[in-house]
């Protein structure tokens, strides 16, 4: 007689979540012509990289002629007081860039937010942390040449140039990078691009340790594609290398660059000498919002995926009021893997430097982030949520030795010693330290750095 098995019973059932998939919002390239000063554009004019360059906004007056009534008296003093008072970063946003903000709400827009801050967003008690500093990394004391930094034991940073085709405001680099605002006289390299770049090339072929090479700025996207051509084909040259990431943040806030023919060729020519001799070459981009991928950004990275790039991956920076919650860091990331082909890969705190304070996020409210994006994606495309810290380096954002999250100190330890440490032997057991905001710790945390600022309290 058969046995007769009872049928387990299924109990799993689609369950309400925080965050809903699929995507809701529609994946599009915004109608540019809805601004007074782009109704007659054409598509062969929004598509053409030299017509996105001519008519970036540089300043308030042009940003009139681009969204004529829509810019308001209120909107024009807040970004004039910015600008004369507070920023770091001069003004220069890309077509493709202004296009994702929402102009009838300039005020709530997140794009708008970190490309064109109001006076009024800044923290008015802590537009700077007490012991904020222009290069917060220390990236220049780490120079083994002009602009190549050795942070790391095996890999450097190549700061090209100093210039992007966009100015972010929150700008890490806000110390070399852009024009002089009214509060930073930038600093400048003194010798001549070529001969930094050979110096550069040098140290990589006597430093066998080196396999990992950043090629950044700046951003490649405004260096000449022969010019940066020439410096990766030579960086494939070198035995020892063998990874190269070019960093642009321009994929995004320009991607007509990357479509044109000449750019197209140089970089396809970059990945077929990488191909042959066996190196990774990858683009790291750097998008803060989903509005911001669009189809011409899709564009952009499938040309550079079928050229044989070994990926493109996103280095978004957290900001409040931009991506600062669960919602909008899902949406961003789901945004980006589902339509823009971008891996998710990093987002880094803002870091330490002058008048930042109103974006920074701390560390406790970035380990919440990291929590409550977990289970949505899958594992690979799952970003990490890291702490830049000061003389140490990336660490994801729960590896703190100890958090005194009243004074909002966090303190760190590394297993490396940097090149300015080569020395020290007590490097590896020193513990370094991180700061929150002031202004997201608790009233005896605050006060504690009122009088810490008055030299009242110990440190």
């Amino acid at each position: 007689m058969a046995k007769v098995v009872k049928q387990t019973e299924l109990k799993a059932r689609p369950a309400e979540q925080p965050f809903k998939y699929p995507l809701e919002r529609p994946f599009v390239e915004p109608d540019w012509r809805r601004f007074a000063g782009w109704k007659d554009v054409t598509t062969e004019q929004w598509e053409s990289a030299l017509w996105q360059r001519q008519n970036s906004v540089k300043n308030l007056k042009d940003l009139a002629k681009v969204l004529g009534p829509r810019l308001s008296e209120d909107v024009v003093k807040e970004i004039e007081r910015d600008q004369a008072e507070r920023a770091t970063m001069s003004i220069l946003i890309p077509p493709q860039m202004i296009n994702t903000m929402d102009e009838t709400d300039l005020r709530g827009d997140p794009v708008r937010r970190y490309m064109l801050p109001f006076f009024s967003e800044r923290h008015q008690e802590w537009p700077n942390h007490p012991l904020a500093s222009r290069d917060s990394l220390h990236e220049s004391d780490m120079w083994a040449v002009e602009g190549l930094t050795h942070r790391y034991p095996t890999k450097v940073l190549a700061e090209m140039l100093a210039t992007c085709p966009q100015y972010c405001g929150h700008c890490t680099r806000m110390d070399l990078v852009g024009n002089n605002t009214a509060q930073v006289t930038k600093h400048a390299f003194g010798a001549q691009p070529e001969k930094r770049w050979e110096a550069m090339l040098g140290y990589l072929r006597s430093n066998k340790t080196i396999r990992d090479v950043v090629v950044s700025g700046g951003d490649v996207a405004n260096l000449p594609i022969a010019k940066l051509e020439w410096f990766v084909s030579r960086l494939l040259d070198i035995e020892n290398i063998r990874d190269i990431r070019l960093a642009t943040k321009g994929l995004m806030g320009i991607p007509q660059h990357f479509l044109q023919d000449e750019v197209r060729a140089g970089l396809s020519r970059i990945a077929k000498k990488a191909w042959e001799r066996g190196v990774d070459v990858a683009v790291h981009t750097h998008v803060n919002h989903a509005r911001q991928v669009t189809p011409l950004v899709r564009r952009a990275v499938l040309g550079l995926l079928e050229m044989g790039f070994r990926d493109v991956r996103n280095q978004g920076v957290m900001l409040r009021g931009v991506n600062s919650t669960p919602k909008d860091l899902l949406e961003l990331c789901f945004t980006l893997l589902d339509h823009g082909k971008i891996m998710p890969y990093y987002f880094y705190m803002c870091d330490i430097i002058p008048n930042s304070e109103h974006w920074r996020l701390s560390v406790r409210e970035a380990k919440q982030l990291q929590h409550d994006i977990m289970g949505y994606m899958p594992g690979f495309a799952t970003p990490r949520v890291t702490c830049d810290v000061p003389f140490v380096g990336k660490r994801w954002i729960h590896q703190f030795a100890e958090y005194d999250t009243v004074k909002g100190v966090s303190y760190w330890t590394k297993n490396y010693r940097t090149s300015i440490e080569a020395g020290d032997p007590e490097a590896l057991n020193r513990r370094y330290e991180y700061y929150d905001p002031v202004y997201t710790l608790p009233p005896e945390g605050q006060e504690y750095w009122r009088r810490r600022m008055a030299g009242t309290a110990k440190a």
